[in-house]
């Protein structure tokens, strides 16, 4: 069986990008784990009640720039609602 193609530079190419890839996603998945448990401190902070199903769909979402905006909102935000549906101002 000839193996010379995992050798090849279009191989390792292929694993190069595939390395860039994983670095990238695995990034933004910690920024947005981290964006979250920021968004669910400062939520607890202003005395935000935050049930299961918000507190759920902060940490699920992966989105770092919807976290951003949800993070915005509940700088004055009086209920989630207000966080979710930019209800604020």
């Amino acid at each position: 069986m000839d193996l010379s193609f995992f050798q090849s530079q279009t191989a390792q190419q292929l694993r190069a990008e595939g390395r860039a890839e994983g670095r990238a996603e695995g990034r933004a998945e910690g920024r947005a784990e981290g964006q979250a448990k920021a968004l669910l401190l400062l939520l607890g902070h202003r005395g935000v009640e935050v049930g299961d199903g918000d507190r759920e769909r902060i940490v699920g979402c992966g989105d770092p720039e919807e976290l951003d905006e949800w993070f915005k909102r509940a700088l004055t935000a009086g209920s989630m609602a207000e966080v979710f549906e930019g209800g604020v101002g």
